[in-house]
């Protein structure tokens, strides 16, 4: 059964499209996931007020006639979607394009590269709790960087210093035993 009924007629006729491609149905994440060499490709789902096409590494699609979207600018790197609200958008030529594309960018090995920082600002606040422990300060410091900055973002996303303050107590312990903040989410 689909999550949003209101969407079969479009999410069928995607389907119909994908499925004259190479590309293998998997389910990941809790949605239909299409990939290649198990690559992600492309995704499909309703949602309240569209169907849309989402391809991994979008950002590599020349998108002839601009339809592609990213859904948080400065933040999504490579995924780029595509918005359908009715069946009468979906030119199946079209669709069908950009997914051979999607298929070809793959098929290069083109993907997009994360980009890597070792310049971690430290909150001034947190700052001061690893110059007080020596012991919190080396753990800290032996984390992966990705473990770092999870941690640093954590804190950092707090507006008030109260908040950052109690963030900090919280995730003490978890830095002392050297797991990632969301280490318990991972498999």
């Amino acid at each position: 059964m689909e999550k949003n009924s209101k969407w079969l007629e479009e999410l069928e006729l995607l389907r119909s499209i994908i499925r004259k491609t190479e590309l293998e149905k998997t389910t990941k994440w809790g949605g239909e996931v299409y990939t290649f060499n198990k690559g992600n490709v492309l995704s499909i789902a309703g949602f309240k007020n569209y169907v849309s096409l989402w391809f991994f590494n979008g950002v590599f699609l020349k998108d002839p006639f601009q339809v592609l979207g990213n859904s948080q600018e400065g933040k999504t790197k490579a995924l780029r979607y595509w918005q359908f609200t009715s069946l009468d958008e979906m030119e199946e030529e079209k669709i069908l394009q950009y997914i051979q594309e999607a298929i070809e960018n793959e098929k290069k090995g083109l993907k997009w590269k994360a980009e890597k920082s070792s310049d971690l600002e430290i909150p001034e606040i947190f700052s001061n709790y690893l110059t007080a422990d020596k012991s919190l300060k080396s753990t800290f410091e032996n984390l992966t960087p990705f473990k770092q900055k999870e941690y640093i973002e954590y804190i950092s996303s707090a507006k008030r210093d109260a908040t950052k303050v109690s963030r900090i107590e919280k995730i003490i312990p978890m830095i002392l035993e050297g797991i990632g903040l969301n280490d318990k989410y991972r498999k």
